[in-house]
């Protein structure tokens, strides 16, 4: 499978992955990477639902898939990997999940330091897994939907400092 798209959104599943993400990408796959949602039938249910039956969904713990998942870039079909936070992609990432692109769409947090667009609006904690991410070489954009203008994380994170 080819990992089109690394994903951090909190809702997960939601219309601007289903109407935007799957046809721009033409991904055949979503693989939502989340501990709650893999312990959860209920859940696991609800978002199976929502998705196209012409569209496989794979739901799986964090350590599981880091460790088991097989895939290659540019091969077979095109799949979107979903995280709900910062840094669950940074355990997945630390535990052998290595991407070098990370999409951040939406995350909210009530104790904000940085908000980066009006979706993004990042805590301390989210600072330091993007910070670990950027310096592991990871590029990390923030946009919603794919026709958007993607903010480059870095230099958001940069220009704090200045």
């Amino acid at each position: 499978m080819d990992i089109a798209l690394v994903r951090v959104d909190n809702r997960l599943v939601h219309g601007q992955i289903l109407e935007a993400w799957v046809p721009f990408i033409k991904a055949s796959c979503i693989i939502v990477v989340n501990d709650h949602v893999a312990s959860d039938f209920f859940r696991e249910t609800v978002i199976k639902m929502a998705v196209p039956r012409d569209v496989q969904v794979i739901i799986s713990s964090i350590e599981e898939f880091s460790r088991n998942f097989t895939y290659q870039e540019g091969c077979g079909e095109k799949a979107i990997v979903l995280f709900s936070e910062i840094a669950d992609a940074l355990k997945a990432f630390n535990l052998g999940f290595k991407f070098d692109k990370l999409n951040i769409g939406n995350i909210y947090n009530e104790v904000c330091v940085q908000q980066c667009s009006p979706s993004v609006l990042l805590g301390e904690g989210d600072m330091q897994a993007v910070k670990t991410l950027l310096d592991a070489g990871v590029d990390i954009d923030v946009r919603r939907v794919p026709r958007e203008k993607p903010i480059d994380l870095r230099r958001v994170i940069n220009s704090i400092g200045s």
